[in-house]
């Protein structure tokens, strides 16, 4: 690996892993993110965290103000969910025909891993990785479909609805196990290999 892939490689993880502390809700919204903690945090120098506050300020998690610094981006108000999660339901559903005909035994296998980690989340009662685990599920459809445009879209729609995933924690009270089990039953049926079915099944998940 070259120097430039490795700077672009630490890059990448770094933006992964503040990305999933916007997106869980381990950093709240309003709240001022510090190049200086971040790049103590992670061992590296103020350029990477600032490519990478950069990125996710494109992508609508943080706002930079001149002389503010960055912050953590508002959730967006609750009529605006009613705009964006049929989009979201239209954008998953059209990547799950995309890759339907193509999905293979490796395929479930990753998803029967990230499975797995939703259902350990579940047994701890860790509601942040239960965000994450669930909304990587989702992620999983899209990356399957091969199309990155189709990905980049989808991606700014979840930044808008990430409230949404949180809240749905909450959705079967303290049952969290539920959660694992409604995923489980997506999967079993995208294994049938009947489209319709798992077409329908997954628009009637995403509320």
């Amino acid at each position: 690996m070259s120097g430039a892939e490795l700077i672009r490689s630490v890059r990448d993880q770094i933006t992964n892993y503040i990305r999933d502390d916007l997106l869980s809700g381990r950093v709240r919204p309003g709240e001022r993110l510090s190049e200086a903690k971040l790049a103590e945090r992670f061992g590296v120098s103020r350029g990477p965290i600032r490519e990478s506050l950069v990125q996710l300020a494109s992508e609508g998690l943080l706002v930079s103000k001149p002389n503010c610094g960055v912050t953590v981006a508002p959730e967006p108000p609750d009529d605006i969910r009613d705009l964006i999660v049929p989009i979201r339901r239209t954008i998953e559903t059209y990547a799950l025909k995309l890759s339907f005909d193509r999905l293979t035994d490796a395929d479930f296998r990753q998803w029967d891993e990230e499975l797995a980690r939703l259902e350990r989340a579940c047994r701890e009662g860790d509601e942040e990785a239960i965000t994450l685990h669930d909304i990587a599920f989702h992620r999983g459809i899209l990356t399957r479909a091969g199309q990155a445009d189709l990905l980049a879209i989808w991606q700014t729609i979840v930044v808008r609805v990430r409230g949404h995933f949180r809240q749905a924690v909450h959705r079967f009270g303290t049952s969290f196990l539920e959660i694992h089990a409604e995923h489980r039953r997506l999967v079993e049926i995208f294994r049938q290999g009947d489209l319709q079915a798992a077409v329908t099944a997954l628009a009637d998940h995403i509320w």
